[in-house]
């Protein structure tokens, strides 16, 4: 249940991936394990807990690279246990460096 989206404005070269992860995905180096693993693949954007319990995550680089990185997410860190996977609408504009945001 993962897709991707390429912004009209981008470079065909370019995709970006909002994605919204469930299941138990706090408390178990989620955001870490993010932010390594999509600055190993060469990634731009951002994590962050949702209040709710989720984690939301946007990806933005090479689309075999984005790609990977989704499928990463469904299985996450060790101790991680991924229900399901979302995708979220996203305004494409580009992004520079990988960051973990604050709870929202």
């Amino acid at each position: 249940m993962t897709s991707t989206s390429t912004s009209p404005s981008a470079s065909t070269s370019t995709r970006t991936a909002h994605i919204r992860i469930q299941g138990r995905v706090q408390g178990v180096g989620y955001r870490v394990w993010s932010h390594r693993t999509a600055v190993e693949l060469g990634l731009a954007g951002w994590v962050r807990n949702r209040r709710d319990g989720s984690v939301e995550a946007l990806f933005q680089g090479a689309p075999e690279a984005v790609d990977k990185m989704v499928a990463r997410c469904a299985d996450g860190p060790w101790g991680a246990s991924v229900s399901r996977i979302e995708d979220l609408p996203d305004d494409g504009d580009p992004i520079e460096g990988f960051e973990v945001r604050e709870t929202t």
